[in-house]
């Protein structure tokens, strides 16, 4: 530590540098507190779409969606990583031109059973007027829950989820009839 100035003490000299230390200290926080904001890709204002949710008990909450003409409620499940399709569906939208088989993959149920589902490129689908293009969608047995995975909802990124009020707000709804948010 340098030698205190020339009339001032030891004490004033470490409490000037400590005050410069917190200083840098609370600069650098400061910065990454801004850093965090302004580098934000979206605030809560700037979603496009609020589409309300709907729910079905035990806390489980829906979107209704359509393809084409075919009209269907899809359980949100922000922990699946692909939208998952019954094969009812799939085969109505196969037969409109809105579904293509593209591949496999291995499905990993809640119950740890393994399957392997063929997966399709749906050509788009509509979410309260978001309009979301070109994902992927497993196909699951007949009679199974339609699941919005994240194979879609990351194409309306940044999205939130959100109970109070109950709905799911969308981004980056390309060539769709956007309801804005309040």
């Amino acid at each position: 530590m340098p030698a205190p100035a020339a009339g001032g003490s030891l004490d004033a000299t470490v409490h000037q540098k400590i005050n410069t230390a917190q200083g840098a200290t609370v600069y650098k926080a400061i910065a990454l507190i801004l850093a965090l904001f302004i580098g934000s890709p979206a605030h809560a204002g700037e979603f496009t779409t609020a589409v309300p949710l709907i729910e079905k008990g035990t806390e489980t909450y829906y979107v209704t969606a359509s393809v084409g003409a075919a009209s269907f409620d899809l359980l949100v499940d922000t922990g699946a990583g692909f939208t998952a399709l019954n094969s009812q569906l799939i085969d109505e939208l196969k037969a409109s031109g809105h579904a293509r088989q593209v591949g496999l993959v291995e499905g990993i149920m809640a119950n740890g059973d393994i399957y392997e589902l063929p997966v399709y490129m749906i050509s788009s689908l509509n979410i309260g007027g978001c309009v979301i293009r070109d994902f992927e969608a497993a196909q699951m047995p007949a009679g199974t829950r339609n699941l919005l995975g994240l194979s879609a909802l990351k194409k309306a990124a940044p999205f939130a989820f959100s109970i109070e009020p109950a709905e799911l707000r969308l981004s980056n709804c390309g060539n769709a009839v956007a309801t804005a948010a309040p």
